[in-house]
């Protein structure tokens, strides 16, 4: 059965995300340094993160929520407000950094465009993501654009059954093993999983391999011939 339609994560797989979340959490540290120890701290905002993330969502916004939400616990309710001031610095720092597309990223959707219909399915919050796709310069490569709270089977289904021919005909391409790639497998797609240098502890998974649909790519650029070795 020939793919007529193409998935793809945005975060930490069409530019870089992670690595912006990882120094803000080195400069919440510097910040925290006279009243949590490093680890005290890590295991502390992971805490409040997962916590959250069923109010927050995904995204800058939540973890600046998070890292007050951790600020004020370890400190017994008493973070002074410069802290305060300096956490949500960060995060607006975050909101505004510039969007540094990753290598053969733009070669790669320009490629697969020309066969496919490309649909762009990531989580986060709408306005941020929105923002990034318009600065990416990427946008008019997508048929259409998907931002979810939550990436799972079900998700997969609709998407592909409102902008493909269903889960049978579509590949999906991530970072993510969790987000990307098993619940696409899980609705009846092709995944392919494209590591990012860092992963979110929150979405580590453990490889589908062996599984007849499943490929692991070393970087985008293969992703072109890989879907359309498909069928």
């Amino acid at each position: 059965m020939r793919i007529t339609t193409v998935g793809l994560d945005a975060d930490d797989t069409l530019w870089h995300n992670e690595s912006i979340f990882r120094l803000t959490q080195d400069r919440f540290r510097a910040l925290m340094a006279e009243v949590a120890a490093p680890e005290v701290l890590d295991a502390k905002l992971a805490e409040v993160e997962r916590r959250n993330l069923s109010l927050y969502g995904y995204g800058v916004k939540g973890f600046t929520l998070s890292m007050i939400e951790t600020a004020m616990e370890v400190t017994g309710n008493q973070a002074p407000s410069p802290i305060v001031a300096e956490i949500l610095a960060a995060g607006r720092d975050m909101l505004a950094h510039p969007v540094e597309a990753l290598p053969g990223v733009e070669a790669a959707l320009a490629d697969l465009a020309a066969d496919y219909r490309l649909v762009l399915i990531t989580k986060g919050d709408l306005l941020h993501q929105e923002q990034k796709l318009a600065a990416s310069g990427l946008g008019d490569l997508f048929a259409a654009v998907e931002i979810a709270s939550e990436k799972d089977a079900a998700t997969y289904e609709r998407v592909f059954a409102r902008h493909g021919d269903g889960a049978a005909r579509a590949a999906m391409c991530g970072n993510s093993l969790r987000s990307d790639v098993i619940p696409a497998l899980e609705a009846g797609c092709y995944a392919a999983h494209v590591p990012y240098h860092l992963t979110w502890a929150h979405e580590l998974a453990e490889p589908p391999v062996g599984h007849a649909k499943f490929a692991e790519l070393a970087s985008i650029s293969e992703l072109p011939a890989w879907v359309r070795g498909l069928g």
